[in-house]
């Protein structure tokens, strides 16, 4: 347990009240009374909670003193302001502007997923517009460069600025996990996606892309390996501050012998590392899980039928909501790969199984087999996957809501292996009260068979319940290694001290016995509640907290990746190197602002 002090106690600055070190950094002092911080550029006082106040501020208001980054001129600057000499940020030029408005343009047709040369036909729109609403000034749009040379590098260079950003913000992480996504697959290769979650100062959680690594270059697992630690290393992250790992349940990731993760964790046993927290369920819970459930290839036959709907009954009306949904997930074009993975969702088995009939008579009409519509077990084993799926699909939901630590996300995985020991019961019971789909197969079917025919298997399904039972346990086992520790992270003040040990006992006490922290707790939510906890007076408590805070508590950054591939397969199925994928995907999935002033002005020696 965290709460044990097995390996060195973190080191926790004190995250309230003025820090000297925010002088250089965000160009504020402490003022003479009160508290908070005083700009010494605009003179305001930010009345500060914490440090992401003033930064908020400092990249609001001031960012154009980015460009003062070296050490002797950053003191000089603060210097020159003290005294009430403050350094003029030049206006845009109008060149500067047109360079502006293509590094914005490119950053849409990048969240888009068009190609480098839909540039040239966004700019002829533009001069169209312009020509009919605004005559006098069409000029403007002579200075605004979207070739595909310039939109490509200009992506680049937007990258280039959101990756230096997220390494100066590594910097102040005090603990960090990675989520490891080997399911990107990008025309023929396939590729890992590496997340990172990081906990800076007042436990402000930060969740970005670290790299990817093409698996076609990297097949081995050291060379994987590699990859990984020099990424860490280029952004500034040392092992001793990881705390977590989340992962697929791929053989790649979790092999006993030879998976990612062993690796990993071996690397990062040492005195002064924590005990690395894997757990491998969250990320692409019901694709991948749908593998261990679908007792008789169902998919595979109606991935067949959906390819005959959208190649000979495009036009048929029953099936224009099938049809919009498919476009929706996945554009017009789609691959055999975006399609199956499509159809291993809770929901779209669900919708087609409400068209079966209609599936029917349209391959009917087309001469194609309807063997399937005959065979009981079959179909039995249709309508139970249907409803194990979307049993699955309402955790999926629940695990892609972000900013709610994993103490809660735990608490989900828990309710649903409770679930799964009552689901398990009433298949055995023969009581399909929670498999309304497999229930609805039977009442058909019992309508065109025999009275002693036998008609459900329960055995066989009980089979497929218990397999998942011992996945989950398997996949979040370590999640119940530190139970206790996600427990006092939710709820501290219900939390007995003779359950917590011995090293925590005295530090929460003095927590429930104190009146202003319980109106807190009460009053805000957990992160800033932790937020403002003080780390001098609660070390071990700051310290379990800021290690909770960082453990990934849902899949909704990879969702986002997932769902910018599949969306637009077709455009990044093109010509592409690694470096430019990654721009895409850091810029689809990012939440940091570009610094577009400083793209415009040069800061990056590359821009055009």
């Amino acid at each position: 347990m965290w709460m044990t002090p097995k390996r060195s106690k973190m080191e926790i600055d004190e995250s309230r009240g003025f820090r000297a070190e925010w002088t250089q950094r965000y160009l504020v002092v402490e003022p003479p009374e009160g508290e908070g911080a005083l700009c010494l550029v605009c003179r305001r006082l930010v009345v500060a909670t914490g440090e992401p106040d003033v930064r908020h501020h400092y990249e609001a208001e001031h960012d154009y003193y980015e460009r003062y980054v070296a050490e002797g001129e950053r003191a000089a600057l603060v210097e020159r302001l003290r005294q009430g000499d403050l350094p003029e940020a030049a206006p845009l030029t109008p060149e500067e502007r047109a360079a502006r408005a293509g590094l914005g343009l490119a950053r849409l047709l990048a969240l888009k997923g068009c190609g480098w040369g839909e540039g040239d036909f966004v700019h002829r729109c533009m001069e169209v517009m312009l020509r009919d609403v605004l005559p006098d000034h069409v000029s403007v749009l002579n200075g605004i460069d979207l070739s595909p040379e310039i939109t490509r590098q200009r992506v680049l260079d937007i990258n280039q600025n959101l990756r230096s950003q997220l390494f100066n913000r590594a910097k102040d992480f005090k603990a960090y996990s990675l989520a490891l996504d080997d399911q990107a697959f990008v025309a023929y290769e396939n590729y890992l996606l590496v997340f990172v979650r990081g906990v800076g100062h007042d436990l402000e959680v930060q969740e970005e892309l670290l790299t990817i690594i093409n698996l076609t270059h990297h097949f081995s697992v050291g060379a994987l390996m590699a990859a990984i630690l020099e990424a860490l290393q280029t952004a500034g992250l040392s092992l001793q501050r990881m705390v977590g790992l989340t992962t697929t349940h791929t053989l790649r990731m979790i092999g006993e012998n030879s998976g990612l993760v062993s690796y990993m964790r071996e690397k990062a046993v040492s005195p002064n590392c924590w005990n690395v927290i894997h757990y491998s369920g969250f990320l692409h819970l019901e694709l991948l899980s749908s593998y261990d459930v679908d007792v008789n290839q169902i998919v595979n036959a109606i991935s067949e039928w959906i390819v005959l709907i959208k190649t000979r009954g495009v036009r048929r009306p029953e099936f224009q909501a099938l049809l919009t949904e498919s476009e929706s997930e996945h554009g017009e074009r789609v691959n055999g790969r975006c399609l199956n993975n499509w159809l291993r969702k809770g929901k779209t088995l669900k919708l087609i199984f409400s068209l079966r009939k209609e599936i029917k008579t349209f391959l009917v009409s087309i001469g194609a087999t309807t063997v399937h519509f005959t065979d009981k077990e079959w179909l039995c084993d249709f309508g139970f996957l249907v409803d194990i799926m979307d049993h699955l699909r309402e955790l999926s939901e629940l695990l892609r809501v972000s900013k709610v630590f994993a103490a809660a996300a735990f608490d989900h995985i828990c309710a649903f292996e409770v679930k799964l020991n009552l689901l398990q019961r009433h298949i055995e019971e023969k009581n399909l009260t929670h498999f309304a789909t497999l229930s609805q197969v039977v009442d058909e079917l019992k309508g065109h068979l025999q009275e002693d025919e036998k008609i459900l298997d329960p055995d066989r399904y009980r089979v497929v319940i218990c397999r998942l039972q011992k996945e989950f346990e398997r996949h979040f086992k370590d999640l119940k290694f530190i139970k206790k520790d996600l427990e006092l992270f939710a709820n501290p003040f219900s939390f007995k001290p003779e359950y917590a040990p011995i090293s925590v006992r005295v530090e929460l006490t003095k927590l429930q016995a104190n009146t202003n922290l319980w109106n807190e707790y009460r009053s805000k939510d957990l992160g800033h509640f932790y937020a403002g906890l003080s780390a001098e007076s609660y070390p071990i408590i700051k310290g379990v907290a800021c290690k909770v805070a960082s453990l990934f508590d849902s899949s909704k950054i990879c969702e986002k990746a997932f769902s910018y591939l599949t969306r637009n397969q077709h455009t990044l199925s093109q010509p592409l190197t690694d470096e430019h994928l990654h721009a895409l995907f850091r810029i689809a999935t990012t939440e940091i602002e570009p610094l577009w002033d400083d793209l415009v002005r040069g800061r990056n020696e590359s821009n055009p």
